[in-house]
């Protein structure tokens, strides 16, 4: 039997999530939901199904066995009890919420409906990450002594919707939007989870009219005492996302869209990165297994990121080094 499935939200992240249900032919897609008209029934005609203006109204007539959200992060919650509550399972994008407190919400709502979650943590999926953890598990590098990464993009850019700008809708500025990229790839490679955070932030509000972060550097501590750092800069900027993991006996660098690096000799040389299906693809195929019970739900991993993006701004904000304190979650 079909999975029967309705995304929530017409916008450029949907479009991937419609292609990824094309390809997988145990899911059928019932119909798009968006505020904006046009953009809902022109996605939906393509798509060749329903189009709603209003998410509840697809979801109560529709009655999908899933629901992909894909909205503005401030509409995350009310967007997955809702959709919790009238018995969906539930593909939700990151991050999960706001603050660790809505994630809670959420995660107890998904229990006592008896619904499935998994919020799209897509460095698990693309190649590059997944031929360096490979990598790093079947060699023997000796310890890790640190990790650096690096993000580099045009976080302003006019293309970008207004709402990103925005503390009150997006939760922060390009930490906890990118940001948690880096947090979830360093630790899904490492194996290993936060325990320190200090942060340094950059709120352009003398040139901008924005209340969010616009670069950083963040200095953390995995569980296993390993020094991490991570900067970011949403400026005049070449385009970069590296992250290099220094071992004892080798540097293993990953630079998303151009390849795995490792030393030998004194230089980087390529690793081959294997060909994998489309990320999007990778994920909603884990969703199902998610489903079927195959697989566990990654909330509570989800609402650790967004408790570890907290605690960065609570640095920021307090010029001091904190601890990541979990005792609540």
């Amino acid at each position: 039997m079909s999975l029967s499935i309705c995304v929530i939200g017409a916008g450029i992240i949907a479009q991937h999530h419609l292609k990824a249900i094309k390809e997988i032919t145990s899911t059928q897609l019932l119909a798009v939901a968006d505020t904006d008209s046009d953009k809902a029934m022109n996605v939906a005609a393509k798509n060749e199904v329903k189009g709603y203006t209003s998410y509840k109204e697809m979801i109560v007539k529709e009655t999908p066995d899933l629901v992909i959200i894909t909205l503005p992060h401030f509409l995350h919650k009310e967007a997955a009890l809702f959709s919790a509550k009238e018995g969906c399972h539930i593909l939700l994008e990151k991050p999960m919420a706001l603050t660790s407190a809505e994630c809670h919400e959420i995660l107890r709502c998904v229990k006592d409906n008896g619904v499935k979650l998994m919020v799209a943590h897509t460095q698990h999926y693309l190649a590059e990450n997944i031929t360096a953890k490979e990598y790093i598990e079947t060699h023997d590098l000796g310890p890790l002594l640190m990790v650096n990464d690096s993000r580099f993009v045009p976080y302003f850019n006019p293309d970008r919707p207004k709402w990103f700008l925005e503390k009150r809708k997006a939760g922060g500025g390009i930490f906890m939007n990118l940001g948690t990229h880096s947090i979830d790839k360093i630790q899904w490679l490492t194996n290993s989870a936060f325990t320190f955070v200090k942060a340094n932030l950059y709120y352009p509000t003398a040139i901008l009219q924005t209340d969010v972060e616009g670069s950083g550097t963040v200095y953390l501590e995995t569980s296993t005492g390993v020094p991490v750092t991570i900067s970011m800069s949403g400026f005049s900027v070449v385009p970069t996302q590296r992250t290099e993991f220094i071992f004892e006996e080798g540097i293993v660098k990953v630079e998303i869209g151009k390849g795995v690096f490792i030393t030998k000799e004194g230089k980087y040389t390529a690793l081959k990165v294997q060909e994998l299906p489309d990320p999007f693809v990778l994920q909603l195929k884990d969703m199902i297994r998610t489903i079927h019970g195959d697989q566990d739900s990654n909330g509570n991993y989800a609402k650790l990121l967004v408790r570890t993006i907290e605690r960065i701004y609570e640095s920021n904000d307090q010029n001091k080094g904190l601890t990541m304190n979990n005792d609540h979650l």
